[in-house]
């Protein structure tokens, strides 16, 4: 059985999915609980509400606390791999490696997977990372310094945003939370 539980950040309403194994899915915050509760919907339309367990409730602790300007270490969290490629967990085990405040290019993982004309590969993986700021997809970027994407809603802008609030250097533009 999948679970979901919605949870307050300084950004919004945002919502933990998890099942026997961990964490299968996470919402970004959105404006309203219902917003958050629809976006849950769109990929697990069997989920039901519940009170989340202690391990999950320290992780909606932890996004909450990064999302606020904190520096939790997200790293230990239990994912449910087994609805993800295997490559994608490559790519996911690497990001997840990422310190607050800091990036690696998609070429970097691309090396570290031992071939670096894998970064498109690499930018396919974090785009359907069903796990954001848990695995901090944002805290990959483009060459050249450049945020590259992320297909959370807001986009590149709402990268840049989670990017700030870590203290992450990054290219100037219009932010989303602004």
């Amino acid at each position: 059985m999948t679970h979901y539980a919605i949870f307050e950040t300084t950004l919004g309403h945002a919502a933990l999915v998890w099942g026997d194994l961990g964490l299968v899915g996470v919402r970004l915050p959105a404006s309203t609980p219902e917003r958050a509760r629809a976006e849950v919907f769109r990929r697990f339309s069997d989920a039901a509400e519940a009170p989340p367990p202690p391990g999950i409730a320290g992780i909606a602790e932890a996004v909450a606390d990064l999302l606020a300007g904190g520096r939790p270490d997200l790293s230990g969290a239990a994912l449910d791999l087994a609805r993800v490629p295997a490559f994608n967990a490559k790519v996911y085990e690497i990001a997840r490696a990422i310190p607050a405040g800091e990036t690696l290019t998609y070429g970097e993982i691309a090396i570290r997977l031992g071939d670096r004309l894998l970064a498109r590969d690499v930018g396919r993986a974090l785009g359907e990372n069903p796990w954001p700021i848990v695995v901090p997809c944002h805290r990959v970027t483009a060459a050249g310094g450049r945020l590259g994407g992320f297909s959370a809603p807001g986009g590149a802008a709402t990268k840049a945003r989670l990017l700030e609030i870590e203290g992450a250097a990054v290219v100037a533009q219009t932010s989303l939370f602004a």
